[in-house]
């Protein structure tokens, strides 16, 4: 048979309350049941006490027929079956037995209420008596007559059973009251609860249907009626997280396009849930691959393990990988389980190729310090050994002292480029800007490296535009560049050569530019030319006592001042080196 939830409601109502109120009659009556024997034994208790103190006052020494007249007289008074007992647990008086038949009774002094009478003073038990026929209750104080040792109550169940049952019909019939008012309540209240629920299913179709309008109908003030407009509270607020996670979605999409880590995401089955631009073109992926099983897209095994991992619950620790054969590039791939969110996966990736390379640098310039170090050192030990050697010709003695300044003089040069790097590196120097005149800067450079010119039979053409005449910038670093530029043209150049220098406005900067007449810079080593040691002509750039490193900081200075600094070609032949500073740090 289907039942209505009305149906529903009322059966459940009604089978809670029935149970209840059963549940409270059963626990009412074991209650007054216990009660009443609890009560009833007190009594006992006190009226046996009262009977061993009456029987006190009887001589210790008396006669049989006496003490079980006394036990017929008291137990004529009391309600309860009254019996002496002898400290050998034989019966000296009974209520109901006669004086003959007391020899016939059994010994009572292992009864159990007896026993704990003589060791507590107060003993109670429950057993059927084989002499009446019927279930009693014992209670058994100790006494101190000689002849009496324990006096005994004894008190039918019965009796007791009469009173509970009397309870038991009285709580029987408040029984059946409180079912028939539970029914009938249970009816009322399930009625008016189901017409409540089907105005609220009325409103739940209205949402499903997407009419999130105020319903037609007023609801009441109780609790259905708090819950009917809570719902639609809740509906609302609904619509209205559901915009925010759009916009939550849409802004997280947004942060991981605009990642420079690689980030793929992967749900508990394998499938490829999301992936950043930055994972596509570290993977070399397609968009195709959202939605595709992970070994699929992942086509490198040690990713793919990392993932596998990762899926399992584990905590694989990240690996450096190569994503293809012939590529330079280096990434740390690391996977983890989503917490939260089943097995599933994220992996990310980080580039780290600049950071390798950075190392390179690193290893290349201690390599190349302990080298530039180590020959002129080399060199002033040698020749002051020779020295120690007392040489006879004054003219040797000084080629060797020549040779000693010589070469202390290139690692003087070198200790000091290198402390001028670490210094740029650092940031410690302050760039003190003021009015510079372009004209007066550059014809100090080539004034302070007139004598190299002269030597090497050179001459330096300057042009400054107008526009750039006075600029806003660090007079002493700008020169220091400059100066390393045109000493490296001056070097490389061949004797009798013109040197350019030139300033220009030029797209919203200045520029200045050193031009040589030389063999110019292969194309290879165009962007490699301002690191540090690094030389195009090693044999040469060291017969003119070059550190390695003036490019090097030609490029920290210029970059301190907001410039940049490169090298090219020029198409007739020799190179150029650009320093191009910001237009709007310049005064005209």
């Amino acid at each position: 048979m289907h039942l209505g939830f009305r149906g529903k409601v009322f059966l459940a109502t009604f089978g809670v309350s029935a149970a209840a109120l059963l549940l409270a009659a059963t626990l009412t009556s074991l209650w007054l049941r216990s009660q009443t024997y609890a009560r009833v034994e007190k009594s006992l208790i006190s009226e046996a006490r009262l009977v061993a103190d009456l029987l006190q006052r009887h001589p210790d020494s008396v006669s049989a027929e006496t003490l079980d007249a006394e036990a017929d007289r008291i137990g004529a008074a009391l309600p309860a079956r009254v019996t002496f007992i002898a400290p050998n647990g034989s019966v000296v008086g009974d209520s109901m037995v006669g004086t003959p038949g007391l020899a016939s009774l059994e010994n009572h002094g292992a009864r159990t209420e007896v026993v704990d009478a003589r060791r507590s003073g107060t003993g109670t038990a429950r057993r059927f008596s084989h002499t009446l026929g019927t279930d009693m209750l014992y209670v058994a104080v100790r006494s101190s007559h000689r002849q009496a040792a324990t006096v005994r109550l004894a008190l039918p169940l019965t009796d007791l059973a009469v009173q509970t049952s009397a309870v038991r019909r009285v709580t029987l019939l408040a029984l059946v009251v409180a079912l028939a008012g539970a029914g009938a309540l249970a009816w009322f209240f399930s009625s008016r609860f189901a017409r409540r629920l089907n105005d609220l299913a009325t409103s739940a179709r209205r949402y499903a249907a997407g009419d999130l309008s105020q319903p037609a109908y007023h609801y009441e003030d109780d609790q259905v009626g708090t819950v009917a407009r809570a719902l639609d509270g809740i509906v609302r607020e609904l619509v209205g997280r559901v915009r925010e996670l759009a916009a939550d979605r849409a802004r997280i999409e947004a942060i991981l396009s605009g990642m420079v880590e690689g980030v793929v995401v992967v749900s508990d089955d394998g499938r490829v849930q999301s992936v950043n631009r930055a994972a596509l073109a570290m993977l070399g992926l397609a968009d195709a691959a959202v939605g595709s099983h992970y070994l699929e897209a992942v086509r490198n095994p040690a990713v793919a393990a990392l993932v596998t991992g990762a899926l399992n619950g584990e905590q694989p620790a990240g690996l450096e990988i190569s994503p293809g054969e012939s590529s330079a590039s280096r990434l740390v791939a690391r996977a983890a389980p989503v917490p939260g969110a089943g097995n599933g996966a994220v992996l990310v990736l980080h580039d780290i190729t600049d950071l390798r390379r950075a190392d390179q640098v690193r290893r290349d310039f201690v390599t190349n310090v302990s080298h530039e170090l180590r020959t002129p050192l080399t060199a002033i030990r040698g020749y002051a050994e020779a020295l120690a050697d007392d040489p006879q010709s004054p003219e040797e003695r000084a080629r060797f002292i020549d040779v000693i300044a010589r070469h202390a003089g290139r690692m003087e040069r070198l200790v000091r480029d290198l402390l001028r790097l670490a210094s740029l590196d650092a940031r410690q120097e302050v760039v003190e800007a003021g009015p510079v005149r372009l004209d007066e800067l550059l014809e100090g450079v080539a004034a302070d490296l007139e004598p190299m010119l002269d030597a090497r039979r050179q001459r330096v053409e300057l042009r400054v535009d107008p526009r750039v005449a006075t600029i806003t910038t660090d007079a002493s670093k700008l020169q220091a560049a400059l100066r390393n530029l045109v000493e490296n043209a001056v070097n490389y150049s061949p004797e009798g050569r013109l040197i350019e220098l030139d300033a220009s406005a030029q797209g919203g900067v200045v520029a200045l530019r050193v031009s040589d007449q030389g063999p110019g810079v292969p194309e290879a080593d165009l962007e490699r030319i301002f690191e540090r040691f690094y030389r195009v002509d090693k044999a040469r750039s060291r017969e003119s006592g070059g550190t390695g490193l003036g490019l090097s900081i030609v490029k920290h200075l210029v970059e301190l001042l907001g410039g940049r600094v490169w090298a090219s070609n020029r198409p007739e032949g020799g190179a150029t080196f650009t320093i191009t500073l910001p237009l709007d740090a310049a005064g005209g």
